[in-house]
């Protein structure tokens, strides 16, 4: 079953906050897509993923790339998934994909501070629970450790 995850952003920013997701994913041997709502984003976590630590980068593409299928992470904008990926990131409010069940898991990164992404979010997490998924709610602590809380 399909697990779907839900991560507030408060005091933390995507770029904060992606990256290691993204890596936890990789190590546990998942292809991963990042579905973002605008190709502005695309195109600043492509920049952002070559360079977010000094001695560590994540290894993607874009959908617009001829290898597309081949990369471990693949950052797009609609809801296919050539990759075969496991594990779909949904940024700044993208949209749910049709496919749900496809997925090992959903992971939905919303701003926290922003009352229309938490509205969103909110109705998100009750559509995913009235079909059937299991949800889960993680919020950052103090030391920036995600804590579940629902």
């Amino acid at each position: 079953m399909t697990e779907i995850l839900f991560y507030q952003l408060k005091g933390q920013s995507l770029e904060q906050v992606l990256p290691p997701l993204i890596q936890k994913s990789l190590e546990r041997g998942w292809r991963v897509a990042v579905q973002a709502s605008s190709d502005e984003r695309i195109e600043a976590l492509d920049a952002h993923l070559w360079t977010w630590r000094d001695d560590a980068f994540v290894p993607h593409g874009t959908w617009r790339e001829a290898e597309a299928a081949q990369q471990p992470v693949l950052l797009m904008l609609d809801e296919t998934n050539p990759n075969g990926a496991a594990v779909r990131f949904l940024v700044e409010g993208a949209s749910m994909p049709s496919d749900i069940a496809a997925y090992q898991r959903l992971v939905v990164l919303f701003d926290g501070e922003d009352p229309e992404a938490l509205e969103a979010a909110r109705a998100r997490w009750g559509k995913a629970k009235e079909d059937g998924f299991a949800v889960t709610y993680w919020l950052a602590d103090t030391n920036g450790r995600w804590q579940r809380q629902a």
